[in-house]
């Protein structure tokens, strides 16, 4: 642990720019041979309607290439690569990426390792990239350009340079990371993480708007009318514009908007939500769109779902508290994160179903087989010790 200052690490990338099907061919093939390939991408979720991958940086024995997507558009020859289970695929906080590269080109991910989860699961706090790279080899990552717009062209070249730096430090770092939790026993635990991780995909759009915007759920059902044709107004500005949707109007100011119900231009800008340059670019389009709410009949007004909860015996929170006792002091003992060994809804799941054996608690859905290995006697136990 500590600052690992190793001299065989590069604090300058020496990369390719591939920009063509023919030279990603060639990558492809010469990559058929190697076991660990390396992955990163920029996207320009910052700057669009619709967020696309912009670059893609991957780095496989001593070698790192920039693919250019804007350029090539199809990089289905890539798929034989990332679905080769053989072929290792270091990853630094996977789950986006993951969803982008299927989302973008139906790329799926076999033999996943992903050095942000890895961290995590030793204890560590600070699990950044630039902080872990900084912790263990003394290096400080430059993220200047983290926040640029990545679907420029040309891109200067030391944003390129940025780019292609974020994979140099993947493998070294995964070797040390795979020992360390070898070490504690908890390497499996990540493995069967990173396999689930491999597999989720991006979410599906849902009919009415409002069901993914926090706070809806506090809505009365006039309210939440509003608030559903204000998010249908800023989507459809966003879309014309092909700017993100935080960028037309924040979600804090529709939200208010929705609650207080303005019936005139006066008592919107009395709101305080929307600056002047909004109120004249969007304020008869929002009065439009309260209208129509407001006009809505009754029984056509939207009710957000509501799953009622289930009568439960009183003894299912005396065997929560039970659970959650073990399993923080057992997280204080290994150093870890509680919400990383059992999080809220699994101890709510299992104080629910009791599970009396192994093949029980191995029932409930949510459970990981890590899990019920390592703490599936000690579960059972104290359930078992309980009246």
């Amino acid at each position: 642990m500590g600052q690992e200052k190793n001299a065989k690490l590069p604090h300058q990338p020496d990369y390719e720019l591939i920009e063509t099907r023919s030279r990603l061919a060639v990558f492809v093939d010469e990559a058929q041979a190697i076991d660990t390939l390396c992955v990163d991408l920029e996207a320009d979720s910052m700057f669009h309607y619709r967020e696309k991958v912009c670059l893609l940086q991957m780095a496989a024995n001593g070698r790192t290439v920039v693919v250019d997507p804007l350029k090539l558009q199809d990089l289905s020859i890539l798929n034989p690569l990332f679905e080769d289970a053989r072929i290792r695929k270091i990853f630094h906080g996977a789950d986006y990426d993951v969803r982008s590269l299927y989302r973008d080109f139906g790329i799926t991910i076999n033999n996943l390792f992903d050095t942000q989860l890895a961290s995590m699961y030793l204890g560590h706090t600070e699990t950044s990239l630039e902080a872990v790279v900084a912790q263990r080899f003394g290096v400080e990552l430059d993220k200047k350009y983290q926040k640029k717009d990545w679907s420029r062209r040309p891109l200067p070249p030391e944003m390129v340079a940025y780019a292609a730096m974020d994979v140099l430090y993947l493998e070294p770092l995964a070797d040390a990371l795979i020992g360390e939790l070898a070490a504690k026993d908890r390497l499996a635990w990540v493995q069967e993480a990173c396999r689930l991780l491999s597999q989720v995909r991006p979410q599906e759009n849902h009919q009415h708007l409002f069901l993914k915007f926090r706070g809806a759920g506090r809505l009365i059902p006039q309210q939440l009318a509003a608030l559903e044709e204000l998010l249908q107004l800023r989507d459809t500005v966003a879309r014309q514009k092909d700017r993100p949707l935080f960028k037309i109007m924040s979600n804090a100011a529709l939200l208010k908007i929705a609650m207080t119900l303005p019936t005139d231009l006066k008592r919107l800008k009395a709101t305080q939500t929307l600056s002047g340059k909004q109120l004249d670019m969007y304020g008869h389009a929002i009065m439009a769109a309260l209208e129509k709410a407001l006009a809505m009949p009754v029984d056509q007004l939207p009710r957000y779902p509501r799953q009622r909860a289930p009568r439960l015996s009183p003894r299912i929170p005396r065997r929560v508290k039970a659970i959650r006792a073990w399993r923080d002091e057992t997280a204080a003992r290994m150093n870890i994160d509680p919400a990383l060994l059992l999080n809220k809804s699994l101890i709510r799941d299992i104080a629910v179903n009791k599970p009396r054996t192994l093949a029980d608690l191995q029932s409930i859905p949510q459970i990981h087989q890590w899990q019920v290995d390592a703490f599936g006697e000690a579960i059972i136990a104290i359930l078992n010790s309980m009246p």
